[in-house]
């Protein structure tokens, strides 16, 4: 018999062996490219305030169009964004204590540290008002005189800005209500939202930015009965985590967030927020 080649799978067509190299290359295309989109952002450390009140959602897409740079946000509270700046685990800190902030500067954690906004702190309380302090503008005396009427707090106890905010308030009010943690003093461990919904579950005072406030449905009878009292102002500072100190810092990209928030369209974009009409933050930058 004569020798014949043997069968075999019939070759591809050229076009098939094109067709399948386009799918592979738009293939790895398609995986590069999230990849390569992603790469180009910040993480900044700010406190629950700002990230319950809603700012966040209205300011960090107007960056993010202007710039092409996302914000990865890790809300905590004001001392758990210092330390996570202390170990260089962040890009650029927004925070609301002025004593720490400049604190953290002096130590050579952060750098280009500015004003960038301020609102005030309220006392919020059941409607009954059980220590009878509704309608003054002392938040000193109403502390003193929940202390005296042992009246239930709900505090923060988490070394954020507002906690560290309270804490200046009942010294000031010569009341140390930490020994009295567990009875009428709640310490919640907790950011804004989760002491707000633990004050209004056993109709307990508490100490709250305005803007989370402003931003909270589950009040449950809670209404604002202390402000007014410039002892409740509230500033709000922005840095960079300090690039000298630790290389990974996106200089450049952190820096163009704080330019931003300082410049015109960032402090208009802060002005500009609201809730039911109500401003709850204002610009704050002078150079």
């Amino acid at each position: 018999m004569p020798w014949q080649m043997p069968r075999s799978t019939p070759a591809r067509p050229r076009w098939a062996a094109l067709s399948l190299a386009a799918v592979l290359a738009c293939g790895l295309t398609a995986a590069v490219r999230p990849a390569a989109a992603a790469e180009r952002f910040i993480t900044l450390a700010s406190t629950t305030s700002t990230q319950n009140s809603g700012l966040f959602d209205w300011l960090l897409p107007k960056f993010t169009a202007r710039t092409g740079i996302q914000v990865h946000v890790v809300a905590v509270g004001t001392g758990q964004a210092f330390r996570l700046g202390e170990r260089g685990d962040a890009d650029v800190l927004l925070v609301h204590d002025r004593q720490g902030e400049l604190k953290f500067v002096a130590e050579g954690h952060g750098v280009e540290r500015r004003d960038v906004m301020y609102n005030d702190f309220v006392i919020v309380g059941p409607g009954d008002d059980p220590a009878g302090v509704a309608g003054g503008q002392d938040a000193v005396a109403a502390l003193a005189r929940i202390a005296g009427q042992r009246a239930p707090f709900a505090s923060r106890a988490d070394d954020s800005g507002t906690h560290r905010a309270e804490l200046k308030l009942w010294a000031a009010a010569g009341v140390d209500p930490r020994p009295s943690s567990g009875t009428w003093y709640k310490e919640t461990g907790s950011g804004m939202g989760a002491t707000l919904n633990t004050a209004a579950a056993m109709g307990a005072y508490a100490l709250t930015d305005r803007g989370s406030w402003a931003n909270f449905k589950n009040r449950r009878g809670l209404k604002i009965v202390i402000q007014g009292d410039a002892r409740l102002f509230n500033p709000y500072g922005v840095m960079l985590v300090n690039p000298a100190k630790f290389a990974h810092v996106k200089r450049e990209d952190g820096m163009a967030f704080i330019r931003w928030i300082t410049a015109a369209e960032g402090q208009q974009a802060v002005r500009d927020y609201q809730i039911g009409g109500e401003h709850l933050f204002f610009p704050n930058y002078k150079e």
